[in-house]
């Protein structure tokens, strides 16, 4: 007996010891979870094993803990997972750099837009005061600022100030004069709005303004990585773990690639190439960028400009503003043979089209040159407004659009003025165009429209604005159901971008960025609930980046 209390002993220890040693060893282990794969069949898990930033083994957690061992291990005590959010369309660097400049996001008047630039630019040294979000639409009286104001607050200062959707600008005389726009007469691809004695109002619109934009002295490198950090920053805290930038220079694209290999950016990026003949050349060049932190294989290019600004190409005049059906800002004869182009490199096309007229031409090009169902994953950016007669094209040339749930529930309070009480039924048809492909990426646009992807969420399932307006929703019929919203944030969103074998589930072999909140987004019973839901930590490659281990 003596004996065998000796034996038994030793041999238990024996086996424990020799399972201990048969575990693999890995970089992290996150146990004591409820873990959203998103793969598309439903799959949820309790623990994940991680090494060298790779997904190695997801299921439950006695296979996991069994199988696997780490000096690093992460026990969310029962809270959610996600995979890390994607934003299928934004502009990055366009967001960290106006983080420097007045925010006029949400003023209620012109009065009260000179109330913030007297405020933070009086004493200021800055050479241009800068502004960006004021909408006309949210004012008493929605109509266009005249630039007097300006004039006589900053007479020797140039001051420009974007509209909301970055398709207008409201600059100063000084400003017109020095990037000489002020004796301009005529912008193609866009509308200088004149006074009735002939002189600028001041509003510049779609290619006017990128005219005056174009020749404001370059932000400095230095500038830009600054801007870019503390974006970085307030990104990861929603547990945003890739976004799309939607149009960059090459040299801009290069910055990003230089960040990441520096490790000061570790979010991952999605860059699609302005569409200029140095960008076509040296992105043929060089194959555009494919790394595990930079997908560079796209152009964007713009049909259109936007509908708050009436810039948005219509089949149809404007409801307000008889005679006028928008702007095309190319000619389809340049526009085909550039996707011809891009098309024989392998390149992807994204293009900017709001209007039904935009709309249909793009499908019109995009078919020309694609033909039928095709794996190019070429995207229509936007498509607010479509004819019902086009709708099907998206899915006869394996078109993916690309959509903004935000876009919906911001213009819902004008955007029937514009279109009239037929178009605006067929406007923002969400349901519609997932059901073309069975899928349907979503992004902000942000800094057009609010970063966070909660507000993303709450847009598409409940189509309404965070005050629960309107009651019933905004055309609900159109609303995408809790899960469709994630999936849209997660793996849509990387099969958009042509990641989807990188990021966008937890799977094995994939990346391991994700999110641990304190609510399932999925089961909430009120959509308006995410809006309290906290983001507790963000991973990239398993390695957490919110909250910082830095400060």
């Amino acid at each position: 007996m003596k004996i065998a209390l000796r034996v038994i002993p030793f041999a238990v220890l024996a086996v424990l010891l020799s399972c201990h040693w048969a575990k693999e060893p890995v970089d992290l282990l996150v146990r004591n979870a409820h873990i959203i794969c998103l793969d598309g069949g439903g799959t949820q898990a309790q623990a994940m094993a991680i090494h060298k930033g790779e997904i190695v083994a997801i299921g439950k957690e006695y296979e996991i803990l069994n199988a696997f061992r780490s000096e690093a291990v992460e026990d969310v005590q029962g809270a959610t997972i996600y995979p890390g959010l994607i934003d299928a369309h934004s502009h990055l660097l366009g967001y960290a750099l106006n983080l420097s400049q007045t925010d006029l996001v949400g003023t209620m008047s012109w009065e009260e837009v000179l109330e913030k630039l007297v405020d933070e630019h009086t004493a200021s040294t800055s050479l241009w005061v800068r502004g960006r979000g004021w909408d006309q639409n949210d004012w008493a009286i929605p109509e266009f600022p005249d630039r007097r104001e300006l004039d006589r607050l900053f007479p020797n200062r140039p001051v420009v100030l974007h509209r909301i959707d970055g398709h207008a600008v409201l600059a100063n005389r000084c400003a017109m004069e020095k990037t000489g726009v002020w004796n301009a007469q005529a912008v193609r691809g866009g509308e200088i709005l004149r006074r009735a004695d002939g002189t600028p109002t001041g509003v510049l619109i779609d290619g006017a303004a990128d005219s005056l934009l174009a020749r404001i002295p370059e932000p400095s490198a230095q500038t830009k990585v600054a801007a870019l950090r503390r974006a970085q920053k307030l990104l990861v805290a929603l547990g945003l773990t890739t976004v799309t930038d939607a149009g960059l220079e090459l040299s801009d694209i290069s910055l990003l690639d230089s960040l990441h290999q520096s490790g000061d950016l570790k979010l991952r990026v999605v860059a699609m190439a302005n569409p200029s003949e140095s960008n076509f050349l040296a992105m043929a060049n060089r194959g555009g960028w494919d790394t595990p932190r930079l997908k560079a294989q796209a152009f964007k290019f713009y049909m259109d400009g936007a509908l708050g600004s009436r810039g948005a190409a219509l089949l149809e005049a404007y409801d307000d503003r008889p005679g006028h059906r928008g702007t095309l800002l190319q000619s389809i004869e340049d526009y085909e043979a550039q996707l011809r182009r891009i098309h024989a490199s392998g390149f992807q096309a994204a293009t900017h089209a709001i209007g039904d007229s935009a709309v249909r031409l793009v499908l019109q090009a995009y078919k020309r040159v694609l033909g039928g169902p095709n794996d190019h994953r070429w995207r229509v950016e936007h498509a607010q407004v479509i004819h019902p007669d086009d709708l099907n094209r998206f899915g006869e040339s394996s078109i993916i659009p690309s959509v903004q749930p935000t876009h919906a529930t911001s213009d819902m309070y004008w955007a029937g003025t514009r279109l009239g009480r037929g178009r605006i039924r067929r406007a923002y048809a969400y349901a519609d165009l997932r059901d073309e492909l069975g899928m349907i990426p979503l992004g902000t646009d942000f800094p057009v429209e609010d970063v966070d992807p909660r507000k993303t969420f709450l847009a598409a399932v409940s189509r309404q604005d965070v005050n629960r307006f309107p009651e019933k929703g905004f055309h609900l019929d159109q609303a995408l159901s809790p899960r469709e919203a994630m999936l849209g944030m997660t793996l849509w969103a990387s099969l958009a971008s042509r990641t989807e074998d990188l990021v966008g589930s937890l799977e094995v072999g994939k990346r391991a960025d994700f999110l641990v909140t304190n609510r399932d987004w999925i089961k909430l019973a009120d959509p308006h609930e995410v809006l309290d839901v906290e983001i507790v930590k963000t991973f990239i490659d398993g390695l957490q980046v919110f909250p910082p281990l830095i400060p």
